[in-house]
């Protein structure tokens, strides 16, 4: 077997990469292009997705290292290779945990820049002391090009602190205007990190500012496209399909499946999450490399917090385009976060009515996100779970309605008492979340001509029709089903459609009486 070229397992640093002849996927042409058309950038990604690696690239070219980009794109380009002072900051390296420690931390980098330059600013605070620094190298001929790595993580690392936020916030406010109070001493600024905070919020003061997060030119900038999967990893992925006793072919409609669907502006190509498609060709192995790396749990609180939208609705939730930047600490709302932190994705855009579609983009992030929200919403340990799912599952292949739903109610009776299950949608995101983990497409509160239906589940060969009554009868949710006709949608399909009633029972906080109506 041919000898797989080393992956850049935990590199971030676009120089130990290149000296130590790892697989690069060429991304500088996107970078020149930023070079030559603007000057002040901001790009939100998720975590884990190329932000570091991409301004550590940025780094090397603006401190003229163009023995770094032998055979790369950019070295077929116009570009001067001019040497700049760059201040780079990276945020994901301190924790700072009030607004004077950030303060510090930011004197102390704009200190040491200066220092390196030889220049000894008189101010003490670190607004002053970068307002003079700038001053100085442009006057003696150096624009100064500065780079900043996570720049929201210290807002992050307090989210759930809406005060401490906020004051995080305005600290960082100061710093970027002074930036651009000092436009003319700068030849590049370039922001990264995972949030969109609201332009007039941290960003006010550089109103210069070309936002790129959703601009289909550099949609693919971080991320692998199809052909750089294929081209670029042509060994590993010859192993990997060794590995796992498949043809090549299947082996990339695999691939695809678990970790493409990232899209980042509509129209644009979908890419391959970067951080688990490495883990997967370095391990051979198909597992949630990405999920695993953590979830931040205000996300799974702020979902249960919030009546909208419902855990059902969100693979396929439509919004405008405000809803991805609406994000301030004050104000959290779930579909901006879960769409900057990658558990949402673009998957379709209406120019007619101006609307994004949003879903799940991969089923590595389907699958996780469901565990992880089954336990956050249930209470129950993952692997109580897991052994549910497998019986389930067992259930619906054998057809055996009846151990499915007395399998859900051994389920429910494991849910602790401090858990909530006074609303009929808390049932149904559970029910939801159940059937999405058995590997079935699951569609909530799907409307009709003539009202919704509570949820639709599909198997290969049958469409699972579902109407739930809270604190009321099987019988009574199966008239409201025939009723309306909810088994019409389905039918002509060529598959079965069978249709249930659900009664939940507020006092026993489960499943009270199921029944199987005629489609």
């Amino acid at each position: 077997m041919a000898r797989v070229k080393k992956l850049p397992i935990g590199t971030q640093d676009f120089e130990t990469l290149r000296r130590d002849d790892c697989l690069y996927v060429d991304k500088t042409a996107y970078i020149h292009r930023m070079l030559v058309e603007g000057r002040v950038y901001f790009l939100s990604r998720p975590r884990r997705f190329g932000k570091s690696l991409l301004v550590t690239t940025l780094k090397a070219i603006f401190e003229g290292r163009r023995d770094l980009f032998e055979g790369l794109d950019i070295e077929t380009l116009e570009y001067d290779w001019k040497p700049y002072p760059v201040l780079h900051l990276d945020f994901s390296a301190e924790r700072t945990t009030t607004s004077e420690s950030l303060e510090s931390f930011l004197a102390s980098c704009v200190r040491e820049f200066a220092a390196r330059h030889d220049v000894s600013p008189q101010a003490t605070g670190y607004t002053g002391m970068l307002r003079e620094t700038l001053a100085a190298l442009s006057a003696s001929g150096k624009k100064t090009v500065v780079l900043i790595d996570e720049y929201d993580k210290p807002i992050l690392d307090h989210i759930e602190e809406p005060a401490r936020a906020s004051e995080m916030r305005e600290t960082l406010k100061a710093f970027y205007t002074t930036l651009k109070a000092s436009d003319a001493h700068l030849r590049f600024v370039f922001l990264t990190g995972v949030s969109k905070f609201a332009k007039m919020s941290v960003f006010s003061g550089l109103n210069n500012l070309d936002d790129i997060t959703l601009d289909a030119r550099f949609a693919t900038t971080l991320g692998y496209t199809q052909t750089e999967v294929e081209s670029c990893f042509a060994e590993a992925l010859a192993a990997l399909a060794e590995a796992q006793g498949i043809d090549r072919q299947a082996c990339l409609d695999k691939i695809r499946d678990w970790y493409n669907g990232y899209r980042f502006a509509h129209g644009a190509e979908r890419v391959y999450n970067p951080f688990s498609s490495l883990l997967l060709f370095e391990k051979r192995d198909f597992r949630e490399y990405w999920f695993e790396t953590g979830t931040p749990t205000f996300l799974l609180k702020l979902l249960r917090k919030h009546e909208k939208p419902a855990v059902g609705e969100l693979d396929g939730v439509r919004v405008g385009e405000g809803a991805f930047s609406s994000y301030e600490p004050e104000r959290l709302l779930p579909l901006p976060l879960l769409f900057q932190t990658g558990y949402l994705t673009i998957l379709d855009y209406s120019r007619e009515d101006e609307l994004y579609t949003l879903g799940y983009p991969n089923r590595e992030v389907r699958r996780a996100f469901s565990t992880a929200l089954l336990e956050e919403f249930a209470g129950t340990p993952n692997g109580l779970n897991a052994a549910y799912t497998v019986d389930l599952r067992d259930a619906l292949a054998a057809g055996d309605m009846e151990k499915f739903f007395e399998t859900l109610r051994v389920f429910f009776a494991n849910v602790p008492y401090d858990i909530q299950l006074k609303q009929e949608k808390y049932y149904q995101t559970i029910f939801y979340l159940v059937f999405t983990l058995l590997g079935m497409r699951i569609e909530a509160e799907v409307r009709t001509e003539r009202g919704r239906i509570d949820a639709a589940a599909r198997t290969a060969d049958t469409v699972y029709v579902f109407e739930f009554k809270l604190d009321g009868t099987a019988a009574a949710a199966l008239e409201q089903a025939r009723a309306n006709e909810y088994a019409l949608k389905y039918q002509g399909q060529g598959t079965r459609v069978r249709v249930f009633g659900v009664a939940f029972d507020p006092r026993t906080r489960n499943i009270g009486e199921w029944q199987e109506g005629a489609a």
